[in-house]
Formats: C-alpha cells, structure tokens, sequence
C-alpha cells in the first residue's frame, strides 16, 4: 500500500488520474478532444447544460463537472448569467482525445478521405445489420435534437460527433470505432466553416436520416450507400474550402 508522504507529494497526479476514470473526465476529455479538432472554436457559446447532457448521454451533474475542470484549466468561461464559453487552447489536457485531434491533421486531405471510405464504410454497414433497439432509439433521438439545432450550428455539430459515434460504435469493433472517430475530427476548423454556409446543416441532416433509415430496415447495403454520400459530400466541401486557401494545410502530402 503507498504509503501516506508518497500520496501527499502525488496527489495532483492522482486527482488527474481520477478524473480521467470519472464520467465527468470522460466528458472534459471529449470536449477538450472538439476543442483540439476545431469542432469547438474561441468564442464558442456551449449549449446549456441541459443539451449537453443530452447530446453526450450523460448526467448534467458530470457535464457540470467537466465544465468546472476546463474552467479550472482555462480552456472555458462561465459568466453569471451567461453560457459557457470556448476562451483558450492553450492549456488542453494532454493525452487523451485532444492530443489524437491534432495528430490526425498531420494527414493529407485524400489520404483521409480514402481511410474513411475504406472503414467507415464497412463499420456502418455491420452497424446496420447488427444494430439493437436501443441504439436505435438513441439514434432516432438524435436526429430529433439535431432538427432543433438547424439554427445552432455548436449545438448541432456536438450532437453530429456523437451521431457518427454512435454510428461507429454499433458496428461492434471498439477499436475501428475510435480509429475513425479520430478521422471524423480531420480539417474540422475548416468543415466549421462549410456548416456555415446556407443549407450546409440542412444537408448533413438528410443524410444523416437516410443512414438510420438504412438502419431501421437492416439494409446494410443502403447504409454503405448513404454513409458514402455523407463521407463525398465531407470530402468535396473540406477539398473546396482548402483550394480557396491555396492548398492542402496538412503536413504530409497525399
């Protein structure tokens, strides 16, 4: 057993370690992971505690907590009165979800997209085919959330995250889950700027309710069909924005 002097001069560490294990850490960690990606920006007003519970599945006593670190870190702000807001990305909790988001944009733009094609492809379509009702019923859950968020595009790409995970997820391999949830953050600040554009959230919805139809009839082969759509239509946005800034910003070419 550790003895008393070595829990006193460890105890930052393993308050660290503890929150990492909590539910409140696991949240802290994925919204420091969207911040890292660019799916959260300085300047971002969060959606209330409310819709964030709902959006990531869990309490609002631990989005409360995983809010109340990121502020201790001051990565967020919380005003009285105010919502939460995105302040700062200089002091992201490292490893975890944050450190992956910004290994993955070392990656060149049609290196990324041709791994999507190859697993996410496959994932969704043994999501579809082996998909229970509980899943499905989160998923039908979350497009109803992500209609009312068509005019929230923060709200509306936190709940997209966890649509695509859920997604992963369900295909039964927890390591191509995260491998590919880890695509999914790629060139995010600039697909930021695509959702802006007029019609773009109103687009990724209609895809995203042509995938869980798939799922609804266990068509594997209409899921692999949809989910390619959504993954070109990624694909040709991020390629356009990055042609109008002059080229590929990753590090490593195609």
């Amino acid at each position: 057993m550790p003895s008393t002097d070595y829990l006193l001069e460890h105890a930052p560490q393993l308050r660290a370690s503890v929150r990492r294990d909590s539910v409140s850490g696991i949240v802290a960690d994925k919204l420091a992971g969207m911040i890292a990606a660019g799916t959260l920006q300085v300047g971002d007003v969060l959606p209330s505690e409310r819709e964030l519970a709902a959006a990531l599945r869990v309490s609002r006593q631990s989005v409360r907590g995983a809010i109340a670190h990121l502020v201790e870190l001051g990565v967020l702000a919380v005003s009285q009165g105010a919502r939460t807001r995105v302040i700062s990305t200089d002091s992201l909790p490292e490893p975890g979800q944050a450190g992956r988001a910004r290994e993955v944009n070392r990656y060149g733009l049609e290196a990324v997209h041709a791994a999507r094609l190859a697993v996410e492809r496959t994932l969704v379509g043994e999501a579809a085919e082996r998909v229970d009702e509980t899943t499905l019923a989160a998923l039908h859950a979350s497009l109803a959330a992500q209609r009312e968020a068509l005019d929230d595009p923060v709200r509306f790409i936190i709940l997209d995250r966890e649509f695509h995970r859920m997604l992963y997820r369900a295909g039964g391999n927890p390591v191509l889950a995260d491998f590919v949830t880890d695509l999914y953050a790629y060139m995010m600040s600039h697909r930021r700027r695509a959702i802006a554009r007029p019609g773009a959230l109103e687009r990724s919805f209609s895809d995203h309710e042509a995938i869980v139809g798939a799922f609804d009839r266990g068509d594997r082969g209409a899921a692999m069909r949809a989910i390619r759509r959504h993954i070109e239509r990624i694909h040709t946005t991020t390629r356009t924005l990055l042609d109008s800034d002059g080229g590929d910003a990753a590090h490593v070419p195609d």
